[in-house]
């Protein structure tokens, strides 16, 4: 099997790679680009500990082929905070103690991330449902929802 050259803008960069057809995103993120905050949890779409954006949408990338994001918008929690400077919802997460082992957060953070761009003043049920697909085992979700809903009101 030959390589592919994509192109795609990862966080805020155009770039051009060469990878196989059939690898999977969150393998040429984490093993190709050293973009480690995208965990591998589940390996099938269960766990959201994988989450990325792509066009604004929160996406496993565990079930994206890395092809798919040629001419695309891509953005993992590394390409969130600028210049050092973390976003209101991260220190929210911070501030609630919305986080532990942090295995399931970047992911956690960019699913409310993805709501908050399509909706800025969620409800509380909204917040529920974005997040419904990312599994937290340490903190329980009242922190994490505590944490979504204080950057609401800011």
């Amino acid at each position: 099997m030959r390589k592919i050259k994509i192109q795609f803008k990862l966080n805020h960069n155009d770039i051009v790679v060469e990878t196989f057809p059939n690898r999977r995103l969150l393998d040429l993120l984490r093993d190709d680009l050293n973009l480690t905050g995208t965990k591998e949890g589940c390996g099938i779409g269960e766990c959201g500990a994988c989450t990325i954006l792509i066009n604004n949408k929160a996406v496993n990338s565990c079930l994206i082929l890395a092809p798919e994001v040629d001419g695309k918008e891509v953005l993992t929690i590394e390409g969130l905070s600028s210049n050092g400077q973390l976003t209101t919802l991260q220190e929210n997460f911070l501030k609630y103690g919305a986080i532990q082992c942090g295995f399931c957060t970047p992911g956690m953070v960019l699913s409310a991330h993805a709501l908050l761009i399509k909706n800025s003043q969620p409800i509380e049920d909204e917040i529920k449902d974005a997040i419904a697909g990312n599994l937290c085992r340490c903190t329980g979700y009242k922190q994490i929802i505590e944490a979504i809903k204080a950057t609401v009101k800011s």
